[in-house]
C-alpha cells in the first residue's frame, strides 16, 4: 500500500544561480513550479544551501507539516524572491 506518512514538498535548489536569470525566465519558472506544487498539493520553497537561503525555514515547514505545528514564517511569493509558499 501507500505510505500513510508521506508528505509531498517541492523544493527548488540553487536559488543563488536562479536569481541571476532574466526576469522573464524567472517568472516562467516560478509559474511552472507553482503549477506542479498545486498539482502535488505541496508547499513550494526555493533554496540555496551555499548561501543559506530558506534552508532552516524549509526544515521548519517540514516539521510543522509532519507534527501539525503552528508555523509563524513570512510567506515569500514575489518573483525574484526566494519563494516560500506553504
Amino acid at each position: 500500500g501507500f505510505n500513510q506518512m508521506f508528505i509531498p514538498f517541492l523544493v527548488g535548489t540553487k536559488f543563488d544561480t536562479f536569481a541571476s536569470y532574466p526576469a522573464d525566465r524567472q517568472s516562467e519558472t516560478v509559474a511552472h513550479a507553482r503549477k506542479f506544487a498545486k498539482a502535488m498539493k505541496a508547499p513550494l520553497a526555493f533554496t540555496s544551501a551555499s548561501h543559506s537561503i530558506n534552508v532552516q525555514k524549509l526544515f521548519k515547514i517540514v516539521l510543522s507539516k509532519r507534527f501539525n505545528l503552528k508555523l509563524n514564517l513570512e510567506k515569500l511569493s514575489a518573483v525574484g524572491e526566494p519563494i516560500l509558499e506553504y
